[in-house]
């Protein structure tokens, strides 16, 4: 290994462009470089009937994993299996009906043309990602799926780098038709990343983080005004609801409330709930997203809703705390 030059950092960012017009050329190419196999796979891919395996050496089996990550989360079943690892037991993960996502960009690596006889006799499905058309691994496969490039962004043209990049934008092709074609949408995601904060937006309910029963802060419309407060006190919500005879809200009393009756001067001894409630309180159902209570306090600028079941009747209380506890906002 030479010794390194000094560093001259206008001939990294002259590199760092250079890299980028390389890089984005070969995505460019890509496209051109795309005919019946693609759709091949896709349909391939559309019709297995187990998993799609991905396989990959080296770069390759890195790029491998993440395209085997992301078709995984947008709906097609799928892992990564290493072919060496594959070749000394962990063919036993393929059964009939997988289909096997081979890469490599010479389409020549040894530890992959020593298994593609053995998949074969499987009755696996093989496409094959590469970049030489007359590979061995073109000529095992059923589809083949181009990812050549004209040239590496290594100045020596030797590290896979522009390669690479090929390798995950087809990945990323082929998920996103596949997503298309089996009409995945915004709740498939979610199921899929229920940690993530889609996955919270699109899973979680008003009912998942409403307080309910004993906690939901409420008294009946004709009572005292010394019974609205003592509740509002003991549930700590900052609010009461007030409920008719059938249990549905008839109004609401807010701390806010209390605070511009003070102000006014106003003599509490002998008010009632009836005559400090704010009517037809703002409420949400129960079985209602709880990104849709986050959107309904925003656009009213308020922090609590009620919450209701399919009769109307108060099942619950939900404020901006909880909201932002679990995330939503």
């Amino acid at each position: 290994m030479t010794s390194p030059r000094p560093f001259d950092p206008q001939r990294a960012l002259e590199l760092a462009a250079r890299t980028f017009e390389i890089e984005a050329r070969a995505l460019l190419g890509l496209a051109e470089r795309q005919r019946e196999g693609f759709p091949a796979a896709v349909q391939a891919m559309l019709e297995c009937r187990g998993r799609v395996v991905v396989m990959g050496m080296g770069k390759s089996g890195h790029v491998g994993r993440k395209i085997a990550a992301t078709l995984a989360s947008t709906g097609t079943p799928a892992f990564f299996v290493h072919p060496a690892e594959a070749s000394h037991g962990d063919l036993g993960m393929l059964i009939g009906g997988d289909v096997v996502l081979a890469i490599s960009n010479s389409g020549e690596v040894d530890e992959l043309a020593a298994i593609l006889p053995a998949i074969r006799r499987l009755g696996v499905t093989i496409i094959g990602m590469t970049g030489k058309p007359g590979s061995t691994l073109a000529r095992h496969s059923d589809h083949v799926l181009s990812c050549a490039v004209d040239q590496e962004a290594c100045p020596l043209n030797l590290a896979p780098t522009a390669s690479t990049t090929a390798q995950i934008a087809l990945g990323d092709a082929l998920a996103v038709a596949l997503l298309d074609a089996r009409g995945f949408r915004e709740e498939d995601f979610a199921r899929s990343h229920p940690g993530g904060s889609l996955g919270r937006k699109l899973l979680m309910h008003v009912r998942d983080l409403m307080r309910s029963g004993e906690a939901v802060p409420r008294v009946e419309a004709g009572a005292s005004f010394s019974d609205v407060l003592r509740e509002m006190t003991r549930k700590g919500l900052g609010f009461t609801a007030l409920v008719d005879a059938d249990g549905k809200p008839a109004g609401i009393f807010t701390d806010g409330d209390l605070r511009r009756l003070i102000e006014r001067g106003a003599d509490l001894r002998d008010l009632t709930a009836g005559d400090v409630m704010h009517t037809q309180p703002k409420q949400i159902p129960q079985d209602a997203l709880a990104v849709d209570a986050a959107g309904l306090m925003e656009q009213h600028r308020i922090t609590s809703v009620l919450a209701v079941d399919a009769d109307g009747r108060l099942v619950g209380a939900l404020n901006s705390n909880d909201l932002m506890r679990a995330k939503v906002i």
